[in-house]
């Protein structure tokens, strides 16, 4: 089995000026997950890998950079899933960590799957997890870019050489979000899925309309018979029945990579073994 890995940094609108910072942070998360996949590592590793250098980059809204609530605080989600195993890890509205995908994955040696806010943030705790104050997570950001990162939800999926797939996803929410709001992205079945034989999928956009549509359900339903690319494109079109915008990527279990959105923009980078370097684009046109 030869490997595979596709990153993405959000279903959103590009601010002029921001493509290479756009481009830049993708090409790093790929080069992170690359360096796993290539030295024999884990689908899981590659995943978390990518996600926490998007995290630590402030063009994205996930980790350093996310987007304050109607109070000011800053809640993240985050998850992460075991193709092999099935094992979910998720945090919700967790706040005072770097990064979220790390917590998450702390989580799946644990009978439990997700965690909340402050019972989130004593897990991190009491595991080691790198923990930062608010203002290391909240960057200074324009008003018109608060309101283009509202669905910067952030992701990754890889096949490893053993046939293992895995799906991440990070998110700093909504811009003035209700205290406790929680989005598709730590929802397994919603924002993201994984599962050996058939593929992996992670999703961004407009978090309640993707949820609603349970619309990573729908791209896993029909990958093994339209493969990723039809199978994402098909699913994220459907949104016009709820509204909204959504990105995917994906990767089957034949280690074909997808990817679609109906949003302006949708960051990706994709690399499959024996490539020199990813594939990087800014939206699918560019293809």
């Amino acid at each position: 089995m030869s490997w595979a890995l596709i990153v993405h940094g959000g279903a959103k609108e590009i601010a002029p000026g921001e493509e290479d910072a756009n481009r830049e942070g993708v090409s790093a998360a790929i080069e992170a997950g690359r360096a796993v996949l290539a030295s024999g590592g884990s689908a899981i590793d590659a995943c978390e890998a990518a996600v926490r250098v998007l995290e630590a980059r402030p063009v994205f809204n996930a980790g350093r950079g996310s987007d304050p609530t109607e109070i000011g605080e800053i809640e993240m989600c985050s998850a992460i899933m075991d193709g092999a195993t099935l094992a979910v890890g998720g945090v919700m509205a967790i706040q005072g960590v770097c990064h979220p995908v790390s917590v998450a994955r702390m989580l799946l040696g644990e009978q439990e799957i997700l965690l909340a806010g402050e019972g989130a943030r004593r897990f991190a705790q009491e595991k080691g997890a790198e923990l930062c104050g608010r203002d290391e997570l909240l960057t200074e950001k324009t008003e018109k870019q608060l309101a283009e990162a509202d669905h910067d939800t952030v992701g990754a999926v890889a096949l490893d050489a053993a046939g293992n797939l895995a799906a991440a996803t990070s998110t700093g929410g909504l811009n003035g979000q209700k205290q406790g709001r929680i989005g598709d992205s730590p929802m397994p079945g919603c924002g993201y899925y994984a599962e050996n034989g058939a593929g992996a999928v992670a999703l961004s956009g407009h978090g309640e309309e993707i949820a609603r549509m349970m619309l990573a359900g729908r791209i896993m339903h029909r990958m093994s018979e339209h493969g990723p690319e039809r199978a994402v494109l098909s699913s994220v079109r459907e949104m016009v029945r709820v509204g909204g915008e959504a990105g995917g990527i994906a990767i089957d279990a034949a280690g074909r990579i997808g990817w679609a959105h109906i949003s302006p923009h949708f960051a990706v980078a994709a690399i499959r073994e024996g490539q020199d370097k990813p594939d990087i684009w800014l939206k699918k046109d560019e293809q």
